[in-house]
């Protein structure tokens, strides 16, 4: 009978240990990837040519990778940054934008990790995840600070991220600190004022940015020791530009380039790039978006046909792209909307508000030296161009030559010989908005008050639900500053859609005074618009540039929209926000902003923390400690 079930039993342990032995040889063919990431860190490194760094390590790591010379982030803030890795598309259309928001993604989409879970893979992220995505189940084997690529199965192939925090921007202000960097040597940009203050934050950086090497220079120590290093493709990379003001949260170059070294070990070369030279560079465009790809063209797995990211290592690399694309929502308690492109050479910014200033009051950010030194010098009228330029409202376009201006603080827009490359770059602005369908040109509350149930990526693809196209018209007439487009943003405030009505608002109000005295009657009529969104930028128009009646209407509407309880936390962020820009006309709403309540418990993320900055900058109202959020529904199936 044992002899009947041994054979058997015999075709069944066969193809067992046939299974087990293709899993093993399958683990053995794929590369172990290690990410060693910073935050806020530019390519302020020796080996990218910076000189007053100090970078030993990398330099070495360096000497025997590929650096790539044009890498964006294309998110010049933490969040979303992470956000547009995590995924591989555009937090543009995902809804993803702004920071620190909270949105689910379709039910088709994975995260990275759980792709490379499928493939066999242990992943593990060391430090932190911040994404503007709700987690579409198990996304990490182990995601904490203990995460580690020790804890796999003997001969599994790994994927482990650790993410050094030393170089953040709150570290470059932290006081007391002794220099290593002699701050007389710091190199300044030519936006910054020459003040001790400024010189002491930009060598407190450097120094950072040393400690980090150490620590870098630790994980590279470790794999070596384990005898990982020939079986392990290597990424060093900084989460956006540096934590200084103007580089992070701006998608200038100066926010959005980041160093990105790539090491591939002799026994992957095959999945190395034809420019891939130990010690050597590229001048290949790549970002962020890209990254999901390139692990997944890494491990063999094709990627999926939504990612919106391009592979530039591994058997599905795809062909060089001609351009890189930025964008910036809000930015914690303010909103703005600016979008940028750039090719091998130049870069273009589409600003969408631009009667907001570049340097809007941040609380965050106003706590480094350098913030509060450059906007006393330039409010006592101690600057020049281009040091003023970030205080000041901004231009609809900007074009920067980055060869000959790396600083980028020579717009080229009016340049008869640049309007050539203006126009291929608003061309390719333009197209890319409307390929990825971004849904950032509605409102936040607007996007999510249209959307209801669906998510907002299918939201964007339905082009009945969003006429991308039409809105996108309004939103660039309306923002382009011509003074003979008022007739026609009249006429757009009684349209049948939301956005056009929100970007003829706008609009009128970045015409200033002319525009709402020519509009008065429609914008008043647009006080009782279906959208709270429109009401509050009509609201805003009326009591920044009407009358005494158009005032008093004004703050009714604010009054009724500033509630975050009876309208939500983004609703009102915005008309916070609108009220702050009122100054003194909105001094009969003091007593009720004292009173207000902080929070909608319904709130994802910490919108709900925005909305107590608001009141505390404006009010002097004392942030309110979060109240427990309700247990969260399960999602409904997205129509």
């Amino acid at each position: 009978m044992n002899r009947i079930l041994s054979w058997t039993c015999r075709p069944l342990l066969l193809a067992i240990v046939c299974v087990l032995s293709l899993s093993v040889a399958r683990a053995a063919e794929l590369p172990n990837i290690l990410w060693i990431t910073c935050e806020d860190t530019g390519p302020e490194l020796g080996c990218y040519g910076d000189r007053y760094a100090q970078t030993p390590n990398l330099d070495r790591l360096a000497e025997k990778s590929l650096r790539y010379l044009r890498a964006w982030s294309n998110a010049p803030v933490c969040a979303p940054a992470r956000t547009t890795i995590i995924s591989g598309v555009y937090p543009t259309c995902l809804g993803a934008e702004h920071m620190r928001s909270e949105v689910r993604m379709p039910e088709f989409m994975k995260m990275y990790p759980q792709l490379l879970r499928e493939r066999g893979y242990y992943c593990t992220n060391n430090s932190k995840e911040d994404y503007n995505l709700t987690k579409p189940g198990q996304v990490w084997d182990d995601s904490s600070g203990k995460a580690h690529w020790k804890t796999r199965q003997p001969g599994q192939p790994f994927f482990a991220i650790f993410n050094i925090t030393v170089t953040h921007e709150s570290q470059i202000r932290v006081r007391p600190h002794t220099l290593v960097h002699d701050p007389a040597q710091a190199p300044l940009p030519a936006y910054h004022p020459d003040t001790p203050e400024v010189r002491h934050d930009w060598a407190q950086y450097y120094d950072k940015v040393t400690e980090m090497d150490t620590q870098a220079g630790q994980r590279l120590k470790e794999l070596e020791e384990a005898g990982l290093a020939d079986d392990t493709i290597i990424f060093f990379y900084g989460d956006h530009g540096s934590g200084m003001p103007r580089s992070k949260r701006w998608p200038y170059d100066s926010g959005l380039h980041v160093p990105l070294i790539v090491h591939v070990p002799d026994k992957f070369r095959e999945l190395a790039p034809k420019d891939y030279q130990p010690g050597g560079a590229t001048g290949r465009l790549v970002a962020f978006v890209d990254l999901a790809p390139t692990l997944l063209s890494l491990a063999g797995v094709k990627p999926p046909e939504w990612m919106q990211g391009h592979a530039f290592l591994g058997r599905f690399e795809a062909p060089p792209q001609k351009y890189l694309f930025g964008f910036r929502g809000r930015m914690d308690e303010r909103y703005d909307m600016v979008r940028s492109v750039r090719n091998e050479r130049y870069l273009y910014v589409r600003n969408y508000m631009p009667h907001l200033i570049y340097g809007q009051y941040l609380n965050y950010m106003f706590q480094t030296p350098t913030t509060q030194v450059w906007k006393k010098l330039y409010d006592e009228g101690k600057l020049q161009p281009p040091q003023t330029f970030f205080w000041e409202p901004k231009a609809a376009e900007e074009l920067y030559d980055l060869q000959a201006d790396p600083d980028e603080v020579h717009n080229l827009v009016g340049s008869a010989e640049h309007q050539g490359v203006l126009e291929e770059l608003r061309r390719a602005h333009r197209e890319h908005v409307l390929a990825v369908r971004d849904v950032g040109f509605l409102s936040e509350a607007e996007m999510h008050r249209r959307a209801g149930e669906t998510t907002l990526y299918e939201f964007g693809h339905d082009r009945q639900r969003y006429p991308l196209e039409k809105i996108l018209d309004m939103a660039q007439r309306a923002t382009a500053r011509d003074a003979g487009a008022v007739d026609d943003l009249r006429a757009a405030l009684r349209d049948a859609d939301s956005g056009v009505r929100y970007w003829a608002a706008q609009g009128l109000l970045i015409r200033g005074r002319a525009g709402v005295t020519a509009a008065a009657d429609e914008l008043q009529a647009a006080l009782k618009d279906e959208s709270p969104t429109v009401r509050i930028i009509a609201a805003r128009a009326l009591g920044q540039y009407g009358g005494p009646a158009d005032l008093k209407a004004a703050l009714a509407v604010l009054e009724e929209l500033a509630s975050p309880q009876k309208n939500g936390a983004y609703a009102s962020i915005l008309a916070l926000n609108a009220i702050d820009a009122l100054g003194d006309n909105a001094a009969p709403l003091q007593a009720m902003l004292k009173d207000l309540p902080q929070q909608d418990r319904a709130a994802p993320g910490r919108a709900n923390g925005y909305v107590s900055r608001l009141l505390e900058e404006i009010a002097g109202v004392k942030p309110a400690k979060p109240a427990a959020k309700p247990k969260r529904a399960k999602a409904k199936k997205a129509a």
